[in-house]
């Protein structure tokens, strides 16, 4: 036998065995490149987080128009609400002149003169008539006396010295105020009384 003919133990020549082994390298080799990031895959992977963050940023978006939306919604439902509650205020004010005039027309009228106790009666009817009616529609008079100063409904205009009323609070009312629902569409000027 020559050194060529010499079989392994596995019954295979050794030019064959040494072949069978540089294909195995080989073969290896491609499952190495195999295994490096195609890429492909890293595209695909920047376009899959591209994605992600614009459908994040599209859901911020949609929620921000919702909330907006809401917003407006409520602040256009309180504006209505104010303007029909409101809606009388220049109307009102254009009343109160013509209220304060009954009213200095009562203080000055000679309610001790029979005569005039017929126009004296049909003016105190008339500015009852004309109150009754500004009440249905939510104003209310501020004039009371001996009550706490409120710089919200009240204008001070003098302090007094006084032993019948506390002080800080109305001695006297020169114009009454008026709220309209709640809201001071005219504040009263009254006196203050203070201690002595």
């Amino acid at each position: 036998m020559s050194s060529k003919e010499q079989k392994t133990p596995e019954g295979q020549a050794p030019e064959e065995i040494i072949t069978e082994q540089h294909d195995d390298v080989e073969a290896v080799e491609p499952e190495v490149s195999a295994e490096q990031v195609d890429p492909r895959d890293e595209k695909i992977a920047n376009l899959e987080a591209q994605l992600a963050e614009a459908q994040k940023r599209e859901r911020e978006v949609l929620l921000r128009a919702k909330a907006d939306e809401d917003n407006l919604r409520r602040r256009t439902e309180l504006d209505i609400e104010k303007a029909h509650k409101f809606a009388l205020e220049k109307f009102v004010n254009e009343l109160l002149p013509v209220i304060d005039s009954l009213d200095r027309a009562l203080e000055v009228a000679d309610k001790a003169n029979p005569d005039m106790a017929p126009m004296v009666e049909g003016i105190e009817l008339t500015l009852k008539s004309m109150l009754d009616v500004v009440r249905k529609f939510g104003v209310e008079v501020i004039g009371d006396t001996n009550v706490p100063l409120d710089p919200n409904v009240h204008q001070a205009i003098a302090m007094v010295e006084s032993e019948d009323v506390a002080p800080g609070n109305v001695l006297g009312v020169m114009q009454k105020g008026y709220t309209l629902n709640g809201r001071t569409i005219r504040a009263a000027m009254v006196t203050v009384a203070k201690a002595k």
